[in-house]
């Protein structure tokens, strides 16, 4: 079995355009995993407590659970409109939550990796964290992305971070697969170069300060800071300390080195990289059980980050209504290298919209139902004895597509994939344009050559419906609907795949456009 799970969504704002990606590409590589034949679990959620939302509730005049719930709804209207199927849903204030963020708490404390000590410095309200010198900027100030710091001095709790910070250090140098990309474990092991001896982690936060937490179990006084508790969801929804909880995974069938955690670049440094392996590590946890990271880029426009400071940001719900969840996911998946920024464009939707969807592929399977139906009155024939090379190149193509698809998704590619698909796509549309299937039912003849032209483009188009399945599961379903493939065709797994999916008197059904080219009103 293996994991994937996602950084759960701050209930301290609605989502955007990173937070669509990043569970369009979870939901994508968890349906890849099926297709393959392997078993997954995809799990995700919502961060429903800390300081930025109390203060949120407390100018609304609401109790954070209020304001946290109602947040939480737009997420799942979300995650429902994009078609993102997980399988568990985490959210911190679940009690099933708690309980195993307290038996964690108290498990530190007893082995002696827990103290109290009265600290003076620099706290972001943004971030939630106590800054050092190391977090100022070239003229000495701590800068924007920061928010709001003030200068606190208070009693809390930390965790020994620095006892471990060496041996992290090893697991990383020795685990080139631990971060993906490459150049991502590159940034970790940078920023653990430059670690500060004896910086440990505040893991508390007195209640005269936030009251809306996670209580420590043996301090009432305190509750727990928000990315202790936060990070901790990967495993207790993952059935960690459940007990014979019936409403939660097995944990020790669940959790495994497979085990993989989707994030964005900007909590690689310290929560994903740092504190989340070092808690794990110190609870117990061996170097064969540690999760992987997958970090990804971020959605820029126009160069600049999204930002609702700088008004820039775009609601994704707004994107589905216009482009069709498919569309939107198809966009996000294929316009981004996993790990890397990618700039937002409207005019770059619209094309892959129209040139992808609308021509490459929807006027493909358009044209090659309505031939096979007007032609074959929707019969096929895949042994009519009539062969030539632009036929076995097509067949050749299939099976690089194949092997590139897999490959591509196997290491978390899926823009990769998509080319190798589109590559078989655009080809089987020069394939029509060559063969003239149109010229060919003409002439009586040539009908074999007519019967394999047709089989060949039904069967691209066929197999094309399962391979991009994962990425739009709508509109392969709606292809496959119009083939009538069976169940068990719907069903094949990946590694079965190959030439001969549809058999001789397949009859297809009546077709009907899958992406209608958009046509947007110009604005004045």
């Amino acid at each position: 079995m293996r994991l994937i799970t996602t950084a759960i969504d701050y209930t301290n704002g609605s989502p955007h355009i990173g937070h669509a990606y990043e569970k369009v590409l979870a939901d994508v590589l968890t349906r890849y995993d099926r297709f393959a034949g392997r078993d997954v679990y995809f799990l995700t959620g919502v961060d429903q407590h800390g300081q930025k939302v109390q203060q949120s509730a407390e100018k609304e005049n609401v109790h954070p659970a209020t304001y946290a719930n109602r947040i939480t709804k737009g997420f799942l209207k979300l995650w429902e409109t994009l078609d993102v199927k997980y399988d568990g849903w985490a959210a911190t204030t679940d009690p099933r939550h708690a309980t195993c963020v307290q038996a964690i708490l108290q498990k530190l404390h007893d082995d002696g990796q827990l103290y109290k000590k009265s600290h003076q410095g620099f706290y972001s309200v943004r971030q939630e964290q106590f800054l050092t010198d190391r977090d100022r900027n070239e003229q000495g100030e701590f800068g924007p992305e920061w928010g709001e710091v003030q200068e606190v001095e208070e009693e809390n709790w930390y965790f020994k971070l620095s006892d471990h910070v060496e041996w992290l250090r090893g697991f990383v140098e020795s685990h080139p697969d631990f971060v993906f990309p490459e150049f991502r474990r590159q940034e970790l092991l940078n920023a653990l170069e430059k670690s500060e001896k004896g910086g440990d982690l505040c893991i508390s936060r007195p209640k005269s300060r936030l009251r809306w937490g996670i209580e420590l179990p043996f301090d009432p006084e305190f509750v727990t800071y928000v990315w202790f508790d936060a990070l901790t969801n990967y495993i207790s929804f993952a059935g960690y300390e459940a007990a014979d909880n019936a409403e939660l995974p097995k944990f020790e069938s669940l959790w495994s080195s497979e085990t993989v955690h989707i994030i964005g670049k900007d909590i690689l440094v310290p929560p994903h990289g740092i504190y989340w392996p070092i808690m794990l590590h110190a609870i117990g946890f061996s170097d064969e059980q540690m999760p992987k990271l997958l970090v990804h880029g971020w959605w820029n426009i126009r160069g600049e980050k999204m930002s609702k400071s700088l008004g820039n940001v775009v609601d994704p719900a707004e994107l589905a209504e216009t482009f069709g969840p498919d569309g939107l996911r198809y966009y996000l998946v294929r316009d981004i290298a996993t790990g890397a920024d990618a700039d937002f464009s409207p005019e770059r939707i619209i094309t892959r919209f129209n040139s992808d969807l609308a021509n490459d592929f929807g006027n493909l399977c358009n044209r090659t139902l309505n031939m096979v139906k007007r032609y074959r009155g929707g019969e096929l024939t895949a042994d009519s004895g009539y062969d030539d090379e632009i036929c076995q190149a097509l067949r050749s193509t299939g099976d690089s597509a194949r092997a590139g698809y897999a490959e591509a998704m196997d290491n978390n590619l899926p823009h990769l994939a998509l080319e190798h698909v589109w590559k078989w796509i655009v080809q089987t549309n020069q394939f029509a344009e060559q063969s003239a299937p149109w010229a060919l039912a003409k002439d009586e003849d040539k009908a074999a050559q007519l019967d394999a032209v047709l089989y060949h483009m039904a069967e691209v188009i066929a197999e094309v419906s399962l391979l991009i399945a994962p990425v739009m599961p709508a509109a392969a379903a709606n292809l496959q609907d119009q083939l009538r493939l069976t169940p068990e065709q719907r069903s094949i797994k990946l590694g079965d795949l190959g030439w001969g999916l549809l058999p001789s008197g397949h009859t297809t059904g009546k077709p009907k456009p899958l992406f209608p080219r958009l046509q947007l009103e110009k604005e004045d």
